[in-house]
């Protein structure tokens, strides 16, 4: 992403913000424009990875004064000497580099998705021991599951190491020569001069792309990969009160690390069924039921559906329509903290859509008898809609 706004600004901070400060002005700004709560939402997520630049460049000290001393014509100036930032900020900063960004120091349970597809990266030492793959999965929940927590076995496809190379990729020890380029040290210096004076570069050797040895016959099971497809059952426990969107990490569970690197993570990923009887509202539950005339009239008992079997609903003589019945603790258990919601009922007197001429007779005659008619306004609809309007 290419950008002349002010970091800070972006961020909403001063420029003698802390460490601190700034992560948590980012977490507030990266929650708001994520993806995730913003589906389709081209410019949400032009906000959301033009803040996680300015995260990226303000939360390291080197990058900071940078920016501080030369502004955006420094981070560029960084990048032409090799310090990885181009103009604006990062070089191809784009809307994977951003999730990673926010996954690496906010990783967890959240609601966030796009977030798979391996964070690959060098040891300290220059070897391309790379991070293994993330996988997703998707898992459906009923709202009797969300509402008590549940425990659910997936499967996973991925990728595991190569048992007949032991990961290497090479058919044998002899296969496996030293990089010409690098001397085995997986590593090359270029040292440029720039307004900030010399700069030297340590990057990945491109001939043996980082690893220090080059392979001159494969394995014949993995092909040079390191790396084989197999699947396995996770067992998973679902806390209560999982929203669609919500996810959860398990940490190295995924495709194993290329050249022994560390495996990736399994992001399970919630997505919540829609019921047959109830809406949800937060940790609350809706459901909606018809009454007749008489019975919102003279007033009634009915069995209405819960979580957890039929409960029954008191309905008194005289109960307007839209009325609201509560069921305390009958809704979801709280994701975080004791306690659960509540089920509502709300009841919707229901009129006949067609009249027989017998049904007819007998509603013309209840007509007639004003004792059961809606009781007559002195205020006009306007005066009324400016009362409750405060106007």
């Amino acid at each position: 992403m290419t950008t002349e706004r002010d970091y800070y600004e972006i961020l909403e901070i001063t420029r003698e913000a802390t460490e601190v400060e700034i992560k948590k002005a980012y977490r507030k700004k990266a929650l708001q424009y994520h993806p995730d709560r913003n589906p389709g939402d081209k410019a949400a997520e032009d906000k959301f990875k033009e803040a996680t630049e300015a995260y990226e460049i303000l939360k390291n000290p080197q990058t900071r004064q940078i920016y501080d001393q030369y502004g955006h014509a420094g981070l560029k100036q960084s990048a032409g000497a090799g310090g990885g930032f181009g103009a604006g900020g990062f070089s191809g900063f784009d809307m994977a580099d951003a999730l990673r960004a926010f996954m690496r120091d906010f990783g967890g349970f959240g609601g966030f998705e796009d977030i798979f597809g391996g964070f690959g990266g060098t040891s300290s030492r220059g070897r391309n021991v790379q991070r293994g793959q993330d996988l997703r999965v998707d898992l459906e929940l009923s709202l009797e599951e969300i509402a008590e927590g549940v425990s659910k076995k997936i499967k996973v496809d991925y990728k595991k190491k190569c048992e007949k190379c032991n990961g290497s990729g090479a058919a044998n020890d002899s296969a496996k020569k030293t990089c010409p380029q690098c001397k085995g040290s997986g590593e090359v210096r270029q040292v440029t001069r720039s307004l900030l004076g010399q700069m030297v570069r340590v990057a990945p050797c491109d001939y043996c792309k980082g690893e220090g040895t080059i392979i001159t016959d494969f394995c014949s099971e993995c092909h040079g990969n390191g790396l084989v497809d197999d699947s396995k059952a996770l067992n998973v426990r679902i806390p209560p009160g999982v929203s669609t969107g919500n996810y959860i990490n398990m940490r190295q569970e995924g495709s194993q690390g290329y050249r022994g690197g560390p495996a990736g993570d399994v992001v399970v990923v919630v997505t919540e069924k829609e019921h047959e009887h109830f809406t949800r509202n937060g940790d609350d539950i809706v459901y909606e039921v018809p009454i007749s005339f008489s019975q919102a009239a003279l007033g009634t008992r009915l069995n209405v559906p819960t979580l957890n079997g039929e409960d029954v609903l008191n309905i008194p003589a005289g109960t307007q329509s839209g009325k609201i019945f509560k069921f305390r603790n009958k809704g979801i258990k709280h994701l975080r903290g004791l306690g659960r919601g509540d089920q509502l009922v709300r009841v919707v007197v229901w009129t006949p859509t067609k009249l027989g001429p017998e049904e007819k007779k007998l509603f013309e005659k209840l007509g007639e008898n004003e004792k059961i008619n809606p009781p007559k306004s002195s205020k006009s609809f306007f005066e009324k809609l400016k009362e409750t309007l405060g106007v």
